[in-house]
């Protein structure tokens, strides 16, 4: 993964959550990395990180098995990765592999943010919510696999191009990859299309959830009404802007919870909650237990 050393234990015998920033490997272009699970597992190695840690990295990683399965969580949620299929972990999600990588046999590309240029589209699609594994078929899985090939081919061989060039190369197949990937589940829908009013409060509550969790502080913010705001997180969304702020908090309360031995009114306070009180209530309202029990379940530690 990373340079920073491997997570600890906690006070239960769970590994801690390890924040992985983006470390380009000697000799690796500045930016992405492409490897087969065998190098990814060296690169974990030589960095001193378990790859089978829960990690929050602040950079993407795509996955693309080639053969086997592939056991892998993606924020709370179980995935079986198969032949043929990708899976695409957005920076700051928190995944961790379950099954032996020398089991199977795949690609694993690492994309600092960024990366992929200021073009509107490629940024936008690298913001959107993550689904779950993708498997392309027909014509569609032809030009990923194609693209795959020649990526990892540009990646291995520059062919004795200037730095700069390869690099450029690197980026302009990668891009179109990802909008490839980004793709596969149909376009996304008119109201999200053209709804810049919701890629704005998406990207300001991710920037400010812990801070604030009122849909006014993002209205005033951004310049919109509170309707406005409502109203295009709807159409985009199907909820309305509050349970949307709310979501991601919920969100991050679980990944602290399950994946660091932070006290349930620590995780309250770095969530911006005034009290204990106030952060449970919050919690239990929506997930029907307190933060604690919800720990010792994930966990398997609640009697």
């Amino acid at each position: 993964m990373a340079s920073p050393p491997g997570p600890g234990m906690d006070r239960n015998g769970q590994p801690e959550l390890t924040d992985v920033p983006y470390t380009s490997s000697v000799g690796a272009p500045p930016g992405v990395e492409v490897l087969d699970f065998p190098g990814l597992l060296a690169r974990a190695a030589g960095h001193g990180v378990d790859p089978y840690s829960p990690i929050r990295a602040a950079f993407h990683e795509l996955i693309a098995v080639r053969s086997g399965v592939l056991e892998y969580s993606l924020d709370f949620t179980e995935h079986r990765l198969d032949e043929g299929s990708w899976l695409w972990a957005r920076p700051g999600q928190v995944h961790q592999f379950h099954s032996d990588l020398a089991a199977a046999e795949g690609v694993v590309i690492l994309i600092r943010p960024g990366f992929l240029g200021p073009a509107a589209l490629t940024a936008d699609i690298a913001h959107r919510p993550p689904q779950g594994p993708l498997i392309p078929e027909g014509a569609a899985g032809d030009a990923l696999s194609t693209l795959l090939a020649l990526l990892a081919g540009e990646y291995r061989r520059p062919a004795n191009l200037p730095p700069d060039v390869h690099i450029e190369v690197l980026r302009h197949l990668l891009t179109a990859l990802v909008l490839r990937l980004a793709h596969l589940r149909g376009p996304r829908s008119d109201a999200e299309t053209g709804n810049e009013v919701f890629r704005r409060f998406r990207r300001a509550v991710e920037d400010g959830y812990p801070r604030s969790h009122r849909v006014e502080d993002y209205a005033r913010d951004l310049r919109y009404s509170v309707r406005t705001l409502t109203r295009a997180t709807r159409a985009a969304t199907g909820r309305g802007a509050k349970r949307f702020i709310d979501d991601r908090v919920l969100l991050e309360a679980k990944r602290l919870l399950v994946h660091t031995d932070l006290s349930a009114t620590a995780v309250g306070e770095r969530l911006g909650f005034p009290d204990a009180t106030v952060f449970t209530k919050f919690f239990r309202l929506r997930v029907g237990e307190t933060p604690t029990a919800f720990r010792d379940t994930a966990r398997g530690t609640r009697p």
